[in-house]
């Protein structure tokens, strides 16, 4: 009996992903690979400003051991 259980159940499983399939199908991903303008990332590092950053101080301590 518990046999006809799991074989129902997996049967609609089957059924269902099949439906579910057939009503939504995949779509295909349209890229468009000539794109018009783009960004030269070096021509963007070359024009970062680059002196006007602040600073931050930096006290690190992570390898000083208190020895008790």
């Amino acid at each position: 009996m518990r046999a006809h259980r799991i074989i129902f159940v997996l049967a609609a499983l089957v059924i269902g992903l099949g439906a579910k399939q057939y009503f939504y199908p995949q779509t295909v991903a349209l890229a468009d690979i000539n794109v018009g303008a783009g960004i030269n990332v070096l021509q963007m590092e070359l024009d970062r400003p680059g002196g006007t950053l602040p600073l931050q101080k930096i006290h690190d301590m992570t390898l000083v051991f208190d020895e008790e």
